[in-house]
């Protein structure tokens, strides 16, 4: 698969939105909740605010921690409140 700059990730997944966020919680069994910031123009003032949203994101290997900085991507439901792949590990921070 052949990817251009100009190509944006949802075309490259047939429409499906791929987001970054952070993992928040590792704790259940195939699952993580990843956190995804993102900044907003408020409509009124003008000024940008920042809006979280958590989302169930299934990681079948169980292979991501807390803290790490992961992608995800849509998906067909899976289970109730699951509808998100963790595609892959963009950066996980240093353990200190």
């Amino acid at each position: 698969m052949a990817t251009d700059n100009n190509t944006s990730a949802t075309e490259r997944f047939g429409g499906k939105r791929v987001l970054t966020g952070r993992v928040k919680s590792a704790k259940m069994a195939k699952t993580v909740v990843v956190e995804v910031v993102r900044s907003v123009r408020h409509p009124v003032y003008g000024k940008f605010v920042r809006v979280r949203k958590r989302y169930k994101a299934h990681d079948e290997k169980g292979l991501y921690r807390e803290g790490d900085i992961v992608e995800i991507r849509e998906h067909s439901p899976i289970s109730k409140d699951k509808h998100f792949v963790v595609i892959r590990l963009v950066e996980r921070p240093a353990d200190t």
